[in-house]
């Protein structure tokens, strides 16, 4: 069974100060996974985990990530722009993996010294024209091997329908144009599986890109610097799944390691990760309250968050697990929807869920919302985005990111007379 990070005392203590609806993020848990997988990887010398900021853009968080040793894997302006603010200014702090990238974006990235992942063949001379001729001295690429990705007899995702990355042959020659004109070192970087719960599923991306990178130095005279294996290991949000064992992934991931680049002679490569869910998603809860009780065709308790504050449910049929504070021990004797207020019948967190009598004024936390929960929000019906708030390592509060106001909403009509008198 899952158990929240924060208890129903100090809940009720924070919302003397800050209204429901509101994330939480756990400082403690997230410092700890952190320092997991470094452990996991310190067999390669070079590792690095890039944390996916469209996970969690949040510059607190970033900090946090960052004194933990982590990088920032940005796909946007905006991304770069904020780890730049962070303070991720070294060389090889930023990865930046986009796709259909404008040229300003590849001007910024190189201008702060980030690793540049071209999506596409095409790209090296968008990037080439971006940095006036001269292009970076590292260049990552990113392989889609095509086909079906399956780990034994099971079917993981389908890379041939996926608009990302350059096929085989591409690769090479990709490699090629760009030793030609002058980039010294490379990086190679595949993302074939989102949210996986398995851990087989780094080691056998980690043979695919291995093998190729020993192909690329032998057929292009690559100097492979980093292979970086992307994100998708993902989090059991279901209680009664079996999640993922980092120190057995980083395990298996050395063994394919050893087994593929020591004959080749190519031990110094660095092996890189860019993981965002893994990180962050169990140390975050959307936590909202009961406010209406409805008894019609089935049985439904309104709270005041809503599908803007996280989408995932309503867009994917996503499950995420839901604690009744003060209630834990409670038989789950009640099947309720549990919905949001927007205009749209799949605003609704849970389905049939069976949980204890819930009562208006009761306290939900929705679990495992610290990854592509608030980040993906939006402003449907004129839903306002909550509060975010950092559970601190020695049990104070700190707000990092305000709740907006009707005056956030109405601020891109600054231009608008119709809106001047309107008062805030």
């Amino acid at each position: 069974m899952k158990k929240p990070f924060v208890t129903l005392e100090q809940l009720e203590e924070i919302n003397k100060t800050y209204p429901t609806p509101f994330y939480l993020y756990d400082e403690k848990g997230i410092r700890e996974n952190a320092r997991r997988l470094k452990k996991a990887f310190s067999w390669n010398q070079g590792f690095k985990e890039y944390f996916a900021v469209k996970a969690t853009p949040n510059p607190f968080i970033l900090k946090i990530l960052q004194e933990e040793g982590c990088g920032t894997d940005c796909s946007s302006m905006t991304e770069l722009m904020m780890s730049e603010a962070v303070g991720f200014h070294k060389p090889g702090d930023i990865m930046f993996s986009s796709n259909d990238t404008p040229l300003e974006e590849f001007t910024k990235a190189r201008d702060i010294h980030a690793y540049i992942n071209l999506d596409d063949i095409t790209h090296i001379e968008a990037l080439e024209k971006a940095c006036n001729g001269v292009l970076p001295e590292t260049v990552c690429c990113r392989y889609n091997p095509g086909g079906v990705f399956k780990i034994s007899n099971n079917i993981m995702d389908n890379p041939g329908d996926a608009k990302y990355g350059m096929t085989h042959d591409q690769m090479i020659e990709a490699y090629q144009i760009l030793k030609s004109k002058g980039v010294k070192k490379f990086g190679i970087h595949s993302f074939l599986a989102s949210n996986t719960v398995t851990n087989e599923y780094y080691p056998t991306l980690a043979r695919i890109l291995f093998e190729l990178a020993v192909e690329l130095k032998e057929k292009t005279g690559a100097d492979i610097s980093f292979v970086n294996l992307s994100g998708g290991i993902g989090i059991p949000y279901e209680p009664d799944k079996e999640g993922n064992d980092i120190e057995v992934i980083g395990q298996r991931v050395h063994k394919v390691y050893d087994e593929v680049f020591l004959p080749a002679g190519m031990e110094n490569v660095a092996v890189f990760t860019e993981l965002g869910r893994f990180m962050l998603a169990p140390y975050g809860h959307l936590v909202t309250k009961a406010i209406h009780e409805k008894h019609t065709y089935k049985e439904y308790i309104g709270v005041d968050a809503c599908a803007v504050n996280l989408m995932r449910p309503a867009m994917y049929g996503a499950y995420h697990h839901i604690t009744v504070m003060g209630k834990e021990s409670k038989p789950c004797d009640h099947k309720y929807d549990i919905t949001g207020s927007l205009c749209e019948n799949n605003d609704k967190f849970a389905i049939d869920r069976m949980l204890p009598k819930i009562d208006k004024g009761d306290f939900l936390v929705i679990h495992d919302t610290g990854a592509h929960g608030f980040s993906m929000g939006y402003n449907y019906n004129g839903k306002l985005r909550s509060a975010e708030i950092l559970l601190k390592e020695d049990g104070s509060i700190q707000l990092i990111r305000r709740a907006e106001t009707p005056k956030d909403y109405f601020a891109t009509f600054d231009f608008c007379d119709i809106l001047k008198d309107v008062k805030f």
